[in-house]
């Protein structure tokens, strides 16, 4: 990707705008007289050698590439014309016809990334509308990877429901881990201390499962074959339909995200 591409991020003060943007930035990607960034009522104070603006029709004309992150909410009052841009949007349940339709372009990229774009680990899946080529593709490879990891889709209904298993992801370990934090203080134990456990046991399992290299059930049978205090807590948990829970959980995201973009889920 040329040096001087220059990209726009609308809704730039929000959490995940600011995150892509952090990450372009740290990976070299764009540079900073380059990258330009939107907000509504107050310039946020980061990224001082950026162009910040609350018009977006200048952020458009400034940019090649235009990121649209705003709340899905905000997307009806959102006016944009991006004719000859690549766009990429991170809203959820958005459709690729309705960026198309309202953005005034055939270049859309409908993408999904999630909460560790902030840490350069979100993993995010997308997908191109029929008018985006290979360097276009290249392009939107390259701001992806810069948050983490990327895989393309051919399918919309793919995006509908990894917006729930990895767009929402880092919310569940981070529920279970709450969970273990609040029943390490009701046994009495100082909160500093449940949540430098909980935070070393998040951390250690990731590195576990990526350097095995193989499925995380390899890890959990390791453990029940053991038979010790981790298969006791384990079949406790599936007891009280752990899976179960996990599988409604995945359920319930597909279905919203299917109904934001007015699709119906069945078939």
């Amino acid at each position: 990707m040329s040096q001087a591409l220059k990209i726009g991020i609308v809704g730039g003060s929000g959490w995940l705008g600011g995150a892509i943007a952090g990450s372009l930035l740290e990976a070299g990607v764009v540079r900073r007289e380059d990258l330009v960034l939107s907000y509504r009522s107050r310039k946020p104070d980061r990224f001082h050698d950026a162009a910040w603006t609350a018009d977006n029709r200048m952020l458009v004309d400034r940019s090649d590439v235009v990121v649209v992150s705003v709340r899905p909410a905000d997307w009806p009052a959102l006016s944009l014309d991006c004719a000859g841009r690549l766009v990429i949007s991170v809203m959820a349940g958005i459709r690729l016809e309705h960026l198309a339709a309202r953005l005034g372009t055939t270049r859309v990229v409908r993408s999904l990334p999630n909460a560790a774009a902030a840490a350069g680990a979100s993993y995010t899946p997308w997908v191109a509308g029929g008018e985006v080529g290979d360097g276009d593709r290249a392009i939107v490879r390259t701001i992806l990877d810069a948050c983490g990891t990327q895989d393309e889709f051919a399918s919309e209904r793919d995006i509908d429901y990894l917006t729930g298993l990895s767009g929402s992801g880092p919310a569940f370990p981070a529920l279970l881990a709450a969970a273990m934090v609040d029943d390490a203080v009701a046994r009495g134990f100082p909160p500093d201390i449940a949540r430098r456990a909980v935070d070393a046991v998040l951390v250690g399992t990731g590195r576990l499962v990526e350097r095995g290299g193989g499925h995380p059930r390899d890890v959990v049978q390791a453990f029940l074959d053991h038979r010790g205090t981790t298969a006791a807590a384990i079949d406790a948990m599936r007891a009280r339909g752990f899976e179960a829970a996990v599988a409604a959980g995945l359920a319930a995201a597909f279905d919203k995200a299917a109904s934001m973009g007015g699709i119906s889920i069945q078939g």
